[in-house]
């Protein structure tokens, strides 16, 4: 009786991710029009604490409902103050900035960069990430491809520069901070929503200091703005992030990362039906271009022996069991919260991962298991 019902009650989740991250693709793909929208009746800094408000606010309920603590220790907090800076609110303004003056289909172009300064900045910072032809030569696609997006066979004719620079900006903050955190909050021993509601939280503190010497408090308060506004922090700050995280728990960081190559294709539909943006065929192709030279950084190449055998053998225990086996690749955050049957010689520390937080994505990439970027506003 017991093995029938929990068949039954893992059936669900086997499918339902499918449908978990179609919802998050969307989220993150609008999240540019949102911010687009917001511009329109509010500063850009004021957009920005708007959000980090209302994301605060989601993962605080969460944090109630699982009785989860804040982090402690004067450090870890050091580290999250630069790691808020870093992959909050320094790119989610300089975004919300670039907006002004660009289109939201060129700033969720834009975001997808975000895996490709991150190889590149991984071949100098971290040591231990080698690169591989496959990897170098995406790379270098990939530059090609925002070349193509700006159109530099013209002289970047009719382009902001200004605009373009800040969200190119944005999209390199992301991997400095994604270094950051995997070289200071790796492992120390705090769950992955404990962290990101902190990381959230400090990044809004931060926000409420720098705003009021920047902006005038607004005279009125128009409702689309403010709607769209509302609907950037909760849902795409808020709710995506724990989407996000029960994905990479469920079905691994290798899929859970995918969500990066749909938002460039979601923000330029979004961004052309919606609110009526021009499109050049350039933008399209330079778009594809991008997107495949990213999924090359993300190469890995395959190993051999005992590893292969050890996979497959995983591989065929989640058929089974409609589970994911966490003896050999837990998260920070599974580790924590999820009993393990491993021996300690199974138990081998893994470096947190680097999400790819656009302004969608994961905020805090100190709890994944991967290496590499999952993508993100």
């Amino acid at each position: 009786m017991t093995t029938v019902t929990t068949s039954r009650a893992r059936t669900p989740r086997a499918l339902d991710w499918r449908l978990r991250f179609a919802v998050l693709s969307l989220i993150w793909g609008f999240s540019f029009l949102l911010i687009k929208v917001g511009t329109d009746g509010y500063a850009p800094f004021q957009v920005t604490l708007g959000r980090l408000f209302f994301g605060t606010a989601v993962l605080a309920a969460a944090m109630t409902v699982k009785r989860e603590r804040l982090p402690r220790g004067a450090r870890t907090w050091g580290h999250l103050f630069v790691a808020a800076l870093l992959l909050n609110a320094l790119p989610f303004s300089l975004f919300a900035y670039s907006e002004l003056t660009i289109p939201s289909t060129l700033a969720g172009i834009c975001n997808a960069t975000s895996p490709l300064w991150g190889m590149a900045l991984s071949l100098v910072a971290l040591s231990e990430d080698r690169p591989s032809r496959v990897r170098v030569a995406g790379l270098g696609i990939g530059f090609l491809g925002v070349l193509t997006v700006l159109g530099a066979w013209q002289g970047f004719d009719g382009l902001d520069a200004r605009g373009t620079a800040m969200a190119l900006l944005a999209s390199l903050s992301y991997p400095i901070g994604w270094i950051y955190v995997r070289r200071t909050l790796a492992g120390t021993g705090h769950s992955h929503l404990s962290l990101t509601g902190a990381q959230l939280l400090v990044a809004t503190v931060q926000l409420a200091f720098v705003t009021p010497l920047f902006t005038a408090y607004p005279t009125r308060f128009p409702l689309a703005p403010l709607l769209a506004v509302a609907a950037l922090g909760a849902l795409g700050t808020g709710l995506a992030v724990l989407i996000q995280y029960g994905l990479v728990a469920e079905v691994g960081p290798t899929t859970g990362q995918m969500v990066t190559y749909f938002i460039p294709v979601i923000a330029t539909a979004a961004g052309v039906t919606l609110l009526g943006e021009t499109l050049t065929w350039s933008t399209p192709v330079g778009a594809a271009i991008v997107l495949a030279g990213a999924a090359l950084t993300q190469a890995r190449p395959r190993r051999r022996g005992r590893e292969d055998r050890a996979r497959a053998t995983e591989a065929e225990q989640v058929g089974a069991t409609g589970t994911e086996p966490t003896a050999t690749e837990p998260t920070e955050a599974t580790a924590a919260e999820t009993p393990s049957t491993t021996t300690p010689k199974d138990r081998t520390p893994q470096a947190p991962p680097a999400p790819p937080c656009t302004p969608n994505q994961n905020p805090n990439p100190s709890a994944t298991a991967s290496p590499r970027p999952l993508s993100k506003l």
